[in-house]
């Protein structure tokens, strides 16, 4: 894939202005640190591996994939899709990240493990990452680096609570500070206590004497709302108010300054199936107060936030499959941990092998997907897959990955090979159209049209690359808190009777134009 797609998949902006979601992707609780004229920007990935993106950015605009956090988080059955369990939607959540005295802090938690974790290195492009174990899940924590050389985090929801850690941020501190500084934080939106979600997100950051802390709420029957309170102790009285109430429910992350003096926040919108996508807000200040676009209120355009300042534009992208170190590319994830054992980019070179090594249920439950982000407004993925060695029961192919998913492959039953589209809109998995086939190569596509939030999937197979065929019907996409991000590619292969079967796919491509009747 060119640039140029992933140029279309970032914010539209002319000479002077831009416009949101800056990504038309899911990239939620975004995180942003300045380090001298470079930016950096971490995700939630929940339960996809490797964790924690680090992206990298030279006008807060435009970001690139450059290094991840950790590998796997942990090994439980949770993380290896074993004994029926699984870490959808629990993996780790709204990671902080913060720069301090040289060294870079990612601190992040897990519900799967019920543990937090601070990793911290050097050198945040290429690592590696000395990792700290904090025995408490810490919901939503942000890390503060006192001007006195204490260090704290905060965190909760409903109350918003500190805990002191020690000055080298690698474990809780004796005897240190632990108290509730906010009692209920969401009553700003709502005195009457009728809230859905309450605070929580925090990220606290200290300015000119005081301490900011920056929470998300959403009252019953309105939309999410961003809050800020204030304090000129850690553990003082709080003042606070609603920062941004706008009707795409905006909200959840801190503020950033340019090099020239300018203010922004990285929040996150709602954008349906595709996901959480991030929205960069400009930030002035009145009284001491930070302000957030106009009136609270996220403006259709806003001024760059630098003119001459170019930048690389990287989380998606098309794949050949040749690789010299037989690893996947940045923007590949896989859900879960991989089995390293039953996958291979060097055992057949320029193809992904995916080899079966358990028995499985349905896609949920299949070890060694591989995904990577779709993207708005629309966008097409296409491979080419070989399926000479499947074995009896093996389903394998290209799909569009959430709770209610949806896939174009090839099923073997005995000796014989079908191409099947199965649906899952509904909630059950269901085989659409089923096509016999005689032939060991063959193609597919899935075209995602997220438009006016239509967020529909169509698929599509070819036999010759030439010629391509609709098959079964459109996947009606939902984004469901069960995974808790939006739809993705993936390419994937299990068994249902017997171990050892494996495919190879040729290539990965994408597009940010979706196929039409008569292409």
């Amino acid at each position: 894939m060119s640039e140029n797609v992933n140029s279309k998949l970032f914010t539209k902006q002319d000479q002077s202005t831009f416009e949101n979601p800056i990504i038309w992707s899911d990239v939620p609780d975004p995180d942003v640190i300045r380090v001298g004229d470079t930016y950096y920007m971490t995700s939630t990935t929940m339960h996809m591996n490797p964790g924690v993106p680090i992206m990298k950015s030279s006008n807060l605009l435009h970001w690139e994939i450059v290094h991840y956090v950790y590998d796997i988080l942990a090994e439980n059955d949770e993380q290896m899709l074993s004994n029926g369990k699984n870490e959808y939607g629990k993996g780790s959540w709204a990671s902080c990240l913060r720069y301090h005295q040289d060294i870079f802090y990612v601190v992040v938690g897990s519900l799967a493990t019920g543990k937090t974790y601070i990793f911290q290195t050097a050198n945040i492009e290429k690592g590696p990452w000395e990792r700290f174990t904090l025995n408490e899940y810490y919901h939503d924590m942000s890390l503060l680096f006192d001007d006195d050389g204490r260090v704290y985090l905060t965190y909760g929801n409903g109350d918003i609570k500190v805990i002191e850690l020690t000055e080298d941020a690698t474990a809780i501190k004796g005897g240190g500070l632990n108290k509730v500084i906010i009692l209920n934080a969401s009553l700003v939106a709502s005195a009457k206590k009728d809230i859905g979600l309450l605070a929580e997100g925090s990220h606290i950051q200290k300015m000119n004497g005081y301490y900011y802390v920056f929470t998300i709420t959403w009252p019953k029957n309105g939309n999410r709302v961003h809050l800020v309170h204030r304090a000129n102790r850690i553990d003082g009285e709080y003042e606070g108010r609603i920062a941004v109430a706008d009707p795409k429910g905006i909200a959840q992350g801190g503020i950033i300054d340019t090099v020239n003096g300018a203010w922004y926040s990285m929040l996150f919108c709602d954008n349906e199936s595709v996901g959480r996508t991030p929205c960069l807000i400009q930030v002035t200040w009145e009284d001491g107060w930070p302000v957030f676009g106009e009136q609270g209120k996220l403006p259709k355009r806003m001024p760059l936030p630098m003119t001459d300042k170019p930048s690389s534009s990287l989380i998606v992208n098309s794949d050949e499959f040749h690789s010299d170190t037989g690893t996947v590319g940045l923007v590949w994830q896989w859900n879960h941990n991989p089995d390293n054992e039953h996958w291979s980019l060097i055992e057949r070179p320029g193809y992904l092998r995916l080899r079966n090594g358990k028995i499985c249920t349905n896609l949920e439950d299949a070890r060694n997907t591989l995904t990577q982000r779709t993207f708005g407004p629309e966008c097409s993925g296409h491979t080419a897959m070989e399926v000479t060695n499947m074995k009896d029961g093996d389903i394998s192919g290209f799909a569009a990955f959430q709770k209610n998913y949806g896939f174009v492959g090839v099923k073997m039953s005995g000796d014989s090979k079908s191409i099947v589209m199965v649906n899952g809109s509904l909630g059950s998995a269901e085989i659409i159209e089923s096509i016999p086939i005689n032939q060991e190569r063959v193609y597919f596509k899935i075209d995602f049209d997220f438009r006016n939030q239509i967020d529909k999937a169509f698929f599509y197979y070819s036999l010759d690359h030439v010629n391509w065929n609709l098959i079964g019907n459109n996947l009606q996409m939902r984004y469901k808190l069960d995974h808790f991000m939006g739809y993705r590619f993936a390419l994937f292969n299990y068994a249902t009777k017997t171990t050892g079967g494996f495919v190879d796919f040729d290539y990965f491509r994408i597009e940010d134009t979706i196929f039409r009747e008569g292409n």
